[in-house]
Formats: structure tokens, sequence, C-alpha cells
């Protein structure tokens, strides 16, 4: 870890002594509505974040200085971040109740972000998943969000290409998809060590950076790009990937892994891989932790996989389908590139269409609780 330690170790200790109190005094707070956001590209070719209801009224359009790629809220306000897709250098606080002007921020001149980011319990702090690019090194980014986003330190993620990352149910463990795939500014989007890649899942502890547990994607499939992440509800996380082999090769992409457990594939015929095009877009649970679901936006399909086995339950034909978020309603809002959210799931959660004309969504979406009251 480098930067302002003392500082950091601080913020962190009194982010998980607090951590409960503070969450059930946000989830009572006052009325809330569901509201879900995404980063998108509108009609003239500026990009935004917007924010829907999942009837598909829209309820904000934020301008971005370029295309975003993921959304992370605070657990504790209504305070929402949009990160640049990479090798972008922005980020973006956006206040929800819209009574405060949008923040922008940056990642140092020599990182930039991959995407994503998480807070910390208490949400004094944001985690963002960054590339130390010269060194060929994945970091977290810490900004210290009271301080309008000041970058105060940094975790190795002990692996190249971290993507995405979630906090666990402990508050102080942090798991990190680390992709694997070396990439450079200079370079634009080409990656570099496709033949060396040694994609893995870390579970780090985010106040001293010790590594808590490492697991690598097996040798012989060392070209899957562990990219995507959630949890379901027995704290288990699942994983997509992104093959970067021949796609006709393409192995299962969806797996499930835990501190004490190594990386386990679900079962599914050999065929399975190469017909989701060899690539996950997004992973989410549903909100009773239940159900997995998983897009391949390159097949036109969504999957939904039953969390106590693995089981994968259901193929939807969703085009250009990559977004996913819980519905209230026990399945998922999945959005595309085609200015559609589909409410949907395994059998019996609903299936109903809503169109957002002039807007294309990207890769993700976010659920979120706004107080409105």
């Amino acid at each position: 870890m480098v930067i302002d330690r003392r500082h950091f170790l601080a913020l962190g200790a009194s982010a998980l002594a607090s951590y409960s109190h503070r969450a059930a005094a946000a989830s009572l707070s006052g009325p809330k509505q569901a509201l879900y956001a995404s980063a998108a590209k509108l009609e003239d070719g500026r990009y935004a974040l917007v924010v829907v209801t999942a009837a598909g009224d829209l309820i904000d359009t934020v301008p971005l200085a370029g295309r975003g790629h993921d959304v992370t809220a605070s657990p504790t306000a209504n305070l929402a971040v949009v990160f640049a897709r990479r090798p972008g250098t922005f980020a973006m606080a956006y206040d929800l109740t819209r009574a405060k002007a949008p923040v922008l921020f940056n990642s140092p001149e020599d990182r930039h972000f991959f995407g994503h980011g998480v807070f910390s319990p208490d949400g004094r702090l944001l985690y963002a998943t960054e590339n130390d690019y010269e060194n060929a090194r994945g970091v977290l980014g810490i900004y210290d969000v009271g301080a309008g986003f000041r970058r105060i330190g940094e975790l190795d993620t002990q692996g190249i290409g971290p993507h995405d990352l979630l906090l666990l149910k402990d508050g102080r463990t942090i798991c990190i998809a680390n992709g694997g795939i070396e990439t450079h500014p200079a370079a634009g989007r080409t990656k570099l060590n496709l033949a060396t890649m040694q994609p893995s899942i870390v579970f780090l502890d985010r106040l001293t950076g010790d590594v808590i547990a490492r697991h690598e994607a097996p040798a012989d499939i060392h070209q899957l790009s562990l990219r995507h992440i959630c949890q379901d509800a027995t704290g288990q996380v699942w994983v997509g990937g992104q093959w970067e082999g021949s796609r006709d090769e393409a192995p299962m992409l969806m797996a499930h892994v835990s501190r004490d457990k190594p990386i386990c594939f679900c079962e599914a015929e050999p065929t399975f891989g190469p017909s989701l095009n060899g690539y996950i877009g997004s992973v989410t649970a549903s909100r009773d932790g239940q159900f997995i679901a998983a897009s391949a936006p390159r097949a036109g399909t969504t999957i939904f996989i039953d969390a106590s086995n693995g089981k994968i339950l259901e193929r939807h034909r969703i085009k250009d389908g990559c977004g996913v978020a819980a519905s209230d309603h026990g399945g998922f809002i999945v959005s595309s590139g085609l200015g559609e959210l589909h409410e949907t799931g395994p059998s019996g959660k609903g299936d109903n269409l809503h169109k957002l004309p002039r807007i294309s969504f990207d890769n993700h979406m976010l659920k979120l609780l706004t107080t409105t009251g």
C-alpha cells in the first residue's frame, strides 16, 4: 500500500465499526423508489449517465466526458459514481436528488480506470480498479469521498487487469476479478499478453491490503479472462468470463468461488461456451440471492442459474442485452444497446418489454434506491 497509509487506515477502521448502524439508518430514512442507472450513448452521439425506472421512464440524463462503463452507489447517501471505460481516466459523482452539481475527478496521470468501483460500508471511501500500466500491475485506487474524491492510497490487486470488484458481507473483504490481460494506453485497447495470461480471483483485506485468498483459473484455460462478479444469498461469489482464444474452443464461462474454495465451473455441454460466443458481459444476483443472471450480448442471450446447485435453468433471447440488475419482482432487468429494458427471469418471473427511444444502453445497469420523501 502507498500514499497516506495512516489516513486511509483510520477512515477504513471507522467505516467498519459503523457499518451496521449506518446501513440500518439509511434503509429507514424515508420512502424509497427503485431506479436504475446506466452509462449510455444518446442519439446525437454524446455519452451520458441515464437514470430510468423499470417501466422505461427516463428520470435524468447527465452528460459524460466520454464513454462510461459501470455505476456504483453509496450505501449511505443518494450518491452514485460512474467510471470511464478502459482506458479512460475520468469519473463522475452524481447526486441522485439533483440537489448538488456532479463532481468530476480523475485517476492519477500514470493510472487509468477499468470501469468499476465500490464504496466502503459507511460511504466514506471509494475503491476503483485501476491500471498501473508502466509496471503491468493492477491496483485499487482509494478515494476520500468527503474530500471531493481526493485519492489517498492504493492497494495491489495481486494480478494484471483488475476489472470488476465487490465488497463482501463482512464489510471488510473486497473480492477482485483480475482479468489477466495486460494493456497500455499507448496501445489503445490492444491486449498485449494473451499467450501468458494469468487471470485470478483475489480476496483482499481492504484495511491492510493483505491477501486473504487468491485463486487462479486452471492452466489449460488460462485465456479465460475473469471479468465480472456478484455474490449470492450465501456470500458465494459468481464469476463470468470472456474467452480470448478461438471461439470454437471456448470453455464454460460461468463459475463460483469463495475464500476457502477454488474456482468451480458450472456443468454444461461442451458447446455451451461457443454458443455464447465466448463472452459474458455482466452478472448479478436476484434480490433474494437465489438466482444468478449472466448476459452474453454477442450471442443475444441471457442465462439464468440456480445459485444453490449451479444448474443453468433457462436461456432467453435478448438481442444485444448486456446490463443486468435485480428487479423488485424476483427477476431481473436486462438493458440492451437497442434502448430496451426487459423485465424477465426464470419461469414465473415475468417478461415485460419497455423501449426508450434515442438511448443505447452500455454494458452495465445498477439498481438504485433513492429517497423520494
